[in-house]
């Protein structure tokens, strides 16, 4: 079997309608917390913490790809108090990382953009059922 043309793949990922929205948090959440698996202890990691290897800047880039997860919850018609809980874990996760030196170990292990990602795929199993994927 083929893969799907390159115009039909990118459109799956454009748009405003939920599902849309779904796998553009869910690839962003790959990207940020699940890239690469650190042997021997067989957790994975991501963007995030790799980016807090650089001092301030690269935890407030990490903080604005997080926030962006927010952005696309305020497109879904989540509720204010869904977002602050967002918006606090991406603060919590942010301020974990100015650490210096040990800040990667609490972001490696507090994972503000997967427990995000619960947030959102809840609301969006309630509210559009349709969007919810079976894995298996």
């Amino acid at each position: 079997m083929s893969p799907p043309p390159l115009g039909a793949l990118a459109s799956s990922y454009a748009g405003r309608d939920p599902a849309a929205v779904r796998k553009r948090i869910e690839a962003m959440e790959h990207l940020l917390e699940g890239l690469f698996t650190v042997p021997l202890l067989n957790r994975k990691i991501g963007l995030d913490v790799i980016l807090d290897l650089i001092p301030i800047g690269g935890d407030a880039i990490g903080a604005a790809m997080g926030a962006w997860m927010v952005w696309e919850a305020r497109n879904l018609g989540m509720s204010k108090l869904q977002m602050a809980r967002m918006f606090g874990n991406v603060g919590i996760d942010f301020l974990l990382g100015l650490i210096p030196v040990v800040g990667a170990v609490p972001d490696f292990l507090f994972r503000s953009n997967t427990r995000n990602l619960k947030i959102i795929k809840r609301h969006l199993d309630k509210h559009h059922p349709s969007t919810a994927v079976i894995n298996g």
